[in-house]
């Protein structure tokens, strides 16, 4: 088993409803956050990778076929040269829309204080706030402007870095029709996955 689908958009430009859609294709396992939620071990990898350590590529991703979301989209460039027939996908929505959902939920869990955070949660709070809060955006996460600024100069440089044969810009709300096309796959009868909305957010947040 070998990465064959690299997610390079950013969290909250529904990157749940990719990794559903892609195990319904037959592209899962999906990494994703909610893969080191389960996996407190995964952890390790990511903080190796934001401190600037060598990373296996092969071990991190070794029982899954696809990866979106964060950590692994802050990587997408050097999956992308060690996976070099792997696909990717930029996940995109409205930047202003995005903000607000960060602001209501991810971004909430990175800025709460360690002791706020509960105990089996920690792992992934400080894989967020070190990849995330800090490497991804300075620590600036109150700052709509700077987020933006940042988010638009990765989608800028996905675009810049990936040959456009290689890469799919999508929004999920565009459903299966595109998504399909790119990975040459029928359509499935299903409805496109709609999953980790602002209001269900709390619910995918494993329990104590």
């Amino acid at each position: 088993m070998t990465l064959s689908i690299i997610g390079a958009g950013f969290g909250r430009t529904g990157t749940l409803s990719m990794k559903s859609a892609l195990e319904l294709l037959g592209f899962g396992p999906c990494y994703h956050m909610a893969e080191v939620i389960s996996h407190p071990s995964f952890a390790e990898h990511w903080l190796n990778a934001a401190e600037g350590r060598a990373v296996n590529w092969d071990m991190v991703f070794q029982n899954y076929l696809s990866a979106v979301d964060w950590p692994a989209c802050s990587y997408y460039r050097e999956q992308a040269e060690h996976f070099p027939d792997a696909k990717v996908i930029l996940t995109v929505r409205d930047l202003n829309s995005w903000f607000e959902s960060c602001q209501a939920t991810i971004f909430n869990i990175m800025k709460a204080p360690p002791e706020m955070v509960p105990p089996h949660f920690a792992h992934v709070a400080k894989v967020a706030r070190k990849l995330v809060a800090e490497n991804t955006f300075g620590g600036r996460l109150d700052d709509r402007e700077h987020c933006i600024s940042v988010h638009k100069a990765h989608i800028e440089e996905v675009k810049r870095l990936i040959p456009a044969t290689r890469l799919l810009v999508f929004e999920v709300k565009q459903g299966w029709e595109p998504l399909c096309k790119f990975l040459n796959v029928a359509v499935p009868e299903t409805p496109f996955p709609r999953v980790n909305d602002r209001e269900s957010f709390g619910k995918n947040l494993p329990n104590p």
